[in-house]
């Protein structure tokens, strides 16, 4: 286990003097590799690079970031907002609920958590003044849905786990839907029951006709076709995730063109946003591979199996064991850097241990979500709280926990009810 000890210590000692994720990971790699492995290291380096960033499948990355920062400039999250507020601020807890639901189909459409919760929230915190809720669990339903994206379909992370583990993308895609949306409820069934246990009476009701709730419908059709376009090509067998990525971003085009929002500024700064979240992500995704590569030179994988069959645990002792070691880790470190740093090691360890590929990954992304709402380093809560811009913080995070023990409570029905993410799979 001497090889575990050091990449920890390597790794954390980086971390904490600042060295970005990406540069972190490649050094740590490097270090590993010059000392322990066999292989001309130096020499891999530029293979592997060339390797994963050629690779056809991380081509959709770009795509979908396309997608997403064209919908942000157009302010279609707006539209998406104000049509859900029209149709579910009849239920006990009004807006809370389009909140959810808003961040939930926006950032599964930008492919950004990050770039969801201030984009919802510049939208919706002026409604939470006007209608009397109060702010600070307002805030925090916009985060917790805001975290939802990266498991409802189309999903950059699914598709980094896919890449890093081998597993089949339109699996993963569809293996995510109904826990995502099944969370989704989960979420609003607790603000439904929260707001009748703790009615506030300063929350103003809204009335919306029913001639004005179909009318909203027309501001949801865009996300509409491009979910199906996106999700429906790829099942229909006539486009690959790549392909399906490219063709949401011509109808993106084609959308905003007839919204009459297409000018260059728009183009410009999608572009401009496109280059910088890709490049960050590519970086950080060759890092990954490359210490994935060097792990596996040097015999890590075989040998932490090795460990763990002399350990005779069960494996649902290990799987409790690297969920806890999940939930801490993501206390301080940032969704896709915890992927990357962690799933090269664990994820061969359990689908060894006899847990399936894909039904993993879906349970792994459930237990990421949770470190964009978890102190210190959640960014949705940090995101939220800087365009809120009032009270403290302290009041988005105390919001964030029932959602927090809620994603708890998703990963252990996913532990029992396995078919939960792996019934539509026996389909695609």
């Amino acid at each position: 286990m001497l090889f575990i000890s050091i990449s920890i210590v390597i790794l954390l000692v980086l971390l904490l003097i600042s060295v970005p994720v990406a540069s972190t990971i490649a050094g740590v790699g490097i270090i590993i590799g010059y000392f322990f492995s066999d292989f001309p290291i130096f020499e891999a380096v530029g293979e592997i690079t060339w390797s994963a960033s050629t690779d056809f499948l991380l081509l959709s990355i770009p795509f979908f970031v396309l997608l997403g920062e064209i919908l942000l400039h157009l302010g279609i999250a707006k539209k998406i907002y104000f049509a859900l507020y029209q149709w579910l601020s009849f239920l006990p807890g009004g807006l809370l609920h389009a909140n959810i639901a808003s961040s939930a189909i926006f950032s599964s459409i930008s492919g950004s958590s990050v770039a969801t919760a201030a984009t919802i929230t510049t939208v919706a915190m002026p409604q939470c003044e006007k209608y009397g809720y109060k702010s600070g669990f307002f805030a925090g339903t916009i985060a917790a849905g805001g975290t939802l994206g990266i498991l409802i379909p189309p999903s950059i992370n699914l598709i980094v786990y896919g890449f890093l583990t081998n597993t089949s993308i339109p699996k993963l895609f569809i293996a995510g839907l109904v826990p995502g949306i099944l969370l989704a409820l989960l979420f609003m069934g607790f603000v439904l029951i929260y707001s009748i246990l703790k009615k506030d009476k300063k929350q103003v009701k809204i009335n919306v006709s029913c001639g004005a709730r179909f009318t909203a419908l027309k501001d949801l059709l865009p996300i509409i076709i491009l979910f199906i376009l996106i999700m429906g090509s790829i099942y229909a067998g006539f486009a690959t995730p790549t392909e399906s990525a490219a063709l949401g971003v011509v109808l993106t085009l084609i959308i905003t063109y007839f919204y009459g929002l297409l000018n260059k500024e728009v183009i410009k700064k999608s572009i401009i946003g496109t280059m910088r979240t890709t490049g960050m992500i590519m970086f950080i995704i060759i890092a990954a591979n490359f210490l994935n590569f060097v792990l596996v030179s040097i015999g890590l994988t075989d040998d932490l199996s090795s460990f763990i069959e002399e350990l005779k645990i069960s494996k649902y002792a290990m799987l409790a064991i690297i969920t806890l070691l999940f939930i801490v880790l993501g206390l301080f470190i940032e969704t896709l850097s915890l992927m990357v740093i962690t799933i090269p090691i664990v994820a061969p360890v359990m689908i060894a241990l006899g847990f399936d590929s894909v039904w993993f990954g879906i349970y792994l992304i459930i237990l990421i979500e949770m470190a964009l709402i978890t102190p210190p380093v959640g960014l949705n809560l940090y995101v939220v709280q800087g365009i809120r811009n009032k009270g403290n913080i302290s009041e988005v995070m105390k919001a964030c926990i029932p959602f927090v023990l809620i994603m708890i409570l998703m990963a252990i029905l996913m532990v029992i009810f396995p078919q939960i993410s792996l019934y539509l799979v026996q389909y695609v």
